[in-house]
């Protein structure tokens, strides 16, 4: 699941909330579906380079907000219904999906299935052409 997932330094807004914004996209947009495993707290840190409480925290929003669910033995997956959830949680949160969240879903959904960047910019400039 820590595909696609990144933390930039360069942005204000707090790491936690960076990663579970960037949970919610994939979840709304398919690329991560119900059940799906997250990866243990202290890997995903130490693969985005970040404290283990500030991965702690994101999914305990994600808990909080029914996208994740954790159980001891099973760890952290993704909970039923959470693509629905998560759909709503990022239009309240922007009052509106925002065009930088709606293209990263985009872009992690056609990578995941295996296209490559030519070709997913070119779906983008046939959509655009379309009435």
């Amino acid at each position: 699941m820590s595909v696609g997932l990144r933390v930039d330094a360069g942005d204000p807004t707090p790491p936690y909330e960076q990663l579970r914004r960037q949970v919610l996209v994939h979840v709304a947009s398919g690329v991560v579906t119900e059940g799906a495993r997250m990866p243990p707290v202290r890997q995903l840190a130490a693969d985005l380079g970040v404290a283990a409480g500030t991965v702690a925290r994101t999914y305990k929003e994600l808990e909080a907000s029914g996208i994740v669910r954790t159980a001891r033995r099973a760890g952290t997956t993704v909970a039923a219904g959470a693509a629905e959830l998560a759909r709503s949680s990022l239009v309240v949160a922007d009052s509106g999906p925002g065009l930088d969240e709606l293209a990263l879903g985009f872009v992690a959904t056609a990578r995941a299935a295996g296209a490559d960047d030519g070709v997913i910019e070119a779906a983008v400039r046939s959509a655009l052409a379309r009435p």
